[in-house]
């Protein structure tokens, strides 16, 4: 399934996009990929866009549910394997309101240019969610 044979893959980057609050029922499979790839000895992080950028704040996953489970019991399984969890600035920017505090996951923010340096990187594998 390697798409560039004779090279391999160690680094994926996810973009949760569609993946948010509003729709918790397509929130738990962005994090079981990112568990799996984590498991397989990949460098992984998340990058958090749009509304998605909620995720990041403390409380709002517990509230949601895919499965029957909660969605931060998804992101916390992918953290605790080393999951980089990062949020986009503008994001962040546009939908964190005054007061709120982040989860202790969050790693770091980073710019749309991230995101796409990392489409364009081919050590780097990316997914959209």
């Amino acid at each position: 399934m390697n798409s560039h044979p004779g090279k391999s893959r160690s680094k994926l980057a996810i973009l949760l996009w569609a993946a948010t609050p509003e729709r918790p029922e397509l929130c738990a499979t962005p994090f079981l990929h990112a568990t799996a790839a984590a498991a397989l000895d990949c460098e992984v992080e998340i990058h958090f866009g749009g509304s998605a950028a909620r995720l990041l704040i403390a409380g709002e996953a517990e509230r949601l549910f895919a499965g029957g489970k909660p969605i931060d019991a998804f992101m916390r399984e992918a953290a605790n394997l080393g999951v980089r969890f990062i949020g986009c600035a503008m994001a962040l920017q546009a939908h964190v309101r005054e007061g709120e505090t982040y989860i202790p996951e969050y790693t770091a923010s980073a710019s749309i240019t991230d995101f796409v340096l990392r489409t364009l990187d081919p050590e780097w594998a990316t997914l959209v969610f």
